[in-house]
């Protein structure tokens, strides 16, 4: 099911990351332009994830592609998102090194476990999801990196709740780990 409504919405934030990463290199807008663009072009984009899923349910086109592609969308829109932060300095190397590595090695189990007949050890858990929501509320507050609304410090809310994701983030990769070990010893003797 390339072509449903929900794909397209996954296909679309896939497509939108060299917009968001664009914008930093627009010269002719202020790096606050540059920054308030960024931010609302990836909030935008992040709120598909939620859309995408809900109409998938709601108009029953929920299919194996599309539960494939959604977390790699996820994926590549969290890790662009990094790598510029940490192009502009507003991430710690370690901060982006631990999330970026904990995907590609969890996005590695799934298809290992997959392949044995195990990817049910691996599903999604609740740990995982509050990951992901740490991660797309810090890294707005962090493309925007100034105050919002007269009150609010972005940079240093950003990173703090960039440092609760890196937290869940080890502790969902420690969680999946050890739910998949028993069927890893399983296959490896």
């Amino acid at each position: 099911m390339f072509f449903t409504l929900p794909t397209l919405l996954t296909w679309a934030r896939i497509v939108a990351i060299p917009l968001i990463v664009g914008v930093f290199y627009l010269e002719e807008f202020s790096p606050a332009h540059r920054n308030l663009f960024a931010t609302v072009l990836f909030v935008l984009v992040a709120l598909t994830d939620w859309l995408d899923g809900y109409l998938a349910r709601k108009l029953n086109q929920t299919s194996s592609f599309g539960a494939f592609l959604d977390p790699v969308a996820d994926k590549f829109l969290v890790c662009a998102a990094l790598l510029v932060l940490l192009e502009l300095g507003r991430v710690n190397a370690l901060v982006a090194l631990v999330i970026v590595g904990r995907e590609i090695a969890i996005s590695a189990l799934r298809e290992w476990m997959a392949q044995i007949g195990a990817s049910r050890s691996v599903a999604v858990h609740m740990v995982g999801k509050l990951k992901t929501t740490a991660q797309m509320v810090a890294i707005p507050f962090l493309l925007f990196d100034g105050p919002l609304l007269g009150l609010i410090d972005t940079r240093l809310w950003g990173t703090w709740l960039l440092y609760i994701a890196v937290v869940l983030t080890i502790w969902s990769m420690v969680y999946y780990l050890q739910k998949a070990l028993p069927e890893i010893r399983a296959k490896v003797r």
